[in-house]
């Protein structure tokens, strides 16, 4: 989720929730180290709970990264061993680890004791590199899913709980290093929740989150059924309102954000933001969702991205919205 899970996207989708934790973009350690740290880690208060998610590969470094994020007050610290993305895999960090559970149980137990809150581990159930098919195309090694994919999948696992990882968030989707595009990494591997549930069954006494294919309310309720928790990305990107019907279903007689609501939110947030600089089409991008299948969805779109494009400004913008908003009921 590499520049959509910003901290203005985090803004705007804590209006949906009070209660799901929610997580950063993966930010390299490195940069941590030896960029503008305050500008990577900063947030606002009204986004916690919040994670802050790690690229790296080096134990030392993460360490290091995962100090001074602690010290600026995230509430939990996990290694992105999921990302399928050339420029992840470029840098030695992401889906690419998998294929090395040694280096990344060195990097957890570096940072477990670097840190004193929760230190997590994200993966998929399997990992396919191109560069290493014999005879096999990558979307047949994405289709499949044998008996040595099984074990790599247990032995990373093995080697994040000895590391003493606090949690596992495991992706239920194999990830391809090369011979599929970023959508076809999201869409041909099929989901296979069956080997996160064997994962489940064969290590009860760690916490186990399942991420992929979480579209629906109902959805995520049968997975807590099963796991203890459910990481939920793209759908709750594109359709925020999943975020407040799961809340309202997991705790009866919340109240539910109403649209006015989260617009004159958003639009005292926009004002205090662009007056320190921000480009105010950074905040209105992540917010095509609101109306999504709903009458207006698609004027409310072009109020937030084509007029804020054409520079009218935060008042007009937001009044805009509102009208519409008031519109649709």
């Amino acid at each position: 989720m590499m520049d959509w899970t910003t901290r203005h996207c985090r803004y705007f989708l804590r209006q949906f929730s009070a209660r799901a934790l929610l997580y950063t973009e993966m930010i390299n350690a490195l940069a941590i180290l030896r960029g503008d740290a305050a500008r990577l880690l900063r947030y606002s208060a009204a986004e916690q709970p919040l994670a802050i998610q790690l690229g790296g590969s080096d134990p030392a470094l993460l360490a290091a990264a995962a100090r001074i994020a602690e010290d600026a007050g995230y509430v939990e610290v996990n290694l992105n061993c999921g990302c399928p993305s050339d420029r992840v895999a470029a840098g030695a960090f992401g889906a690419c680890l998998m294929q090395q559970p040694e280096l990344v149980a060195e990097c957890v137990a570096a940072m477990k004791q670097a840190v004193r809150v929760p230190v997590t581990v994200k993966y998929r159930v399997g990992v396919v590199d191109r560069d290493m098919l014999r005879g096999m195309s990558a979307r047949e090694a994405a289709l499949g899913f044998d008996a040595d994919d099984r074990e790599q999948l247990l032995v990373f696992t093995r080697a994040m709980i000895a590391a003493g990882a606090d949690r596992l968030i495991v992706h239920a989707r194999k990830a391809v290093l090369g011979g599929l595009s970023p959508h076809e990494n999201r869409t041909v591997p099929p989901l296979r929740i069956e080997a996160v549930a064997a994962l489940r069954a064969a290590h009860p006494a760690i916490a186990m989150v399942v991420n992929g294919g979480f579209r629906t309310c109902r959805q995520v309720l049968d997975g807590l059924a099963q796991f203890d928790g459910v990481m939920i990305g793209r759908e709750a990107y594109h359709r925020p309102e999943l975020l407040a019907e799961i809340d309202a279903a997991l705790h009866p007689g919340a109240a539910r954000p109403a649209l006015p609501q989260v617009l004159e939110a958003m639009r005292e947030y926009a004002l205090r933001e662009t007056r320190d600089g921000t480009v105010l089409a950074a905040i209105t991008r992540h917010m095509l969702g609101l109306l999504s299948g709903r009458p207006g969805a698609r004027a409310l779109r072009q109020v937030l991205s084509e007029k804020v494009r054409a520079g009218r400004g935060v008042a007009e913008i937001f009044g805009e919205a509102m009208a519409l908003a008031a519109a649709t009921g």
